[in-house]
């Protein structure tokens, strides 16, 4: 967080891309400075979890979720709209209390290439895909390979999407850390994916909500 952040938020800023940042509430109150850089360039905050921890630990989590919204909300005075549970997990309650919370979309549901509406008992959730492939805890931490790898899987993915998308939207999603591709050995095969997506017409690279308004417009306003 106190290097790789910053090379990171360089790579998106030269590229004119706003992503969504998962954050913790807690990152609002402690890393203050890492918070403000991505406000300043209107990153959309998602909720994360008020400190990072599996949500079916929690005794509570409506106050764990209603406490995360809150901080974000206070530090970004913006609405959160989005909601990533640390390690993906959830109860059979999760989507339920996110949905009491006032959240829109969540990303915890590795499923599909499109959105996907999920019923709650406050009315309808859109999940927007999130990906375990393309993602650098999976690739470098856990499958431990070298550092190219996140290029040449990202290619492949985009390549074969690119190509299905002639007769339908699809959504690729790259999830990454600050620790692992922040690190001087990695960011350059992050930036060389950009390049390479970018270089290609008829893509656009938008955060997770500008993508559920996306959907909303295109299925109707209760989707």
């Amino acid at each position: 967080m106190r290097v790789g952040f910053w090379r990171i938020r360089d790579a998106l800023r030269e590229r004119g891309i706003k992503p969504t940042m998962a954050i913790n509430g807690r990152v609002c109150e402690n890393y203050p400075r890492i918070a403000e850089a991505a406000l300043e360039l209107d990153w959309e905050f998602m909720g994360h979890g008020y400190l990072q921890g599996p949500m079916h630990k929690h005794d509570d989590q409506q106050e764990q979720i209603d406490r995360a919204v809150a901080a974000i909300e206070k530090f970004s005075g913006k609405k959160v709209r989005g909601w990533e549970s640390p390690g993906l997990t959830e109860t059979f309650q999760t989507i339920d209390c996110l949905a009491r919370a006032g959240v829109e979309y969540v990303a915890d549901w590795v499923l599909d290439d499109q959105p996907v509406e999920i019923e709650t008992s406050e009315g309808p959730m859109l999940s927007v895909p999130y990906t375990v492939e393309t993602n650098d805890i999976t690739m470098m931490a856990l499958q431990q390979h070298s550092s190219d790898e996140m290029f040449k899987r990202s290619k492949d993915q985009f390549d074969r999407l690119y190509q299905e998308s002639t007769d339908s939207a699809r959504i690729m999603s790259i999830s990454l850390h600050m620790y692992l591709t922040g690190a001087p050995h990695r960011i350059k095969y992050f930036e060389d994916i950009l390049d390479y997506i970018q270089g290609h017409s008829d893509v656009a690279v938008v955060p997770g909500e500008q993508i559920m308004d996306w959907y909303r417009a295109a299925h109707g306003s209760n989707a």
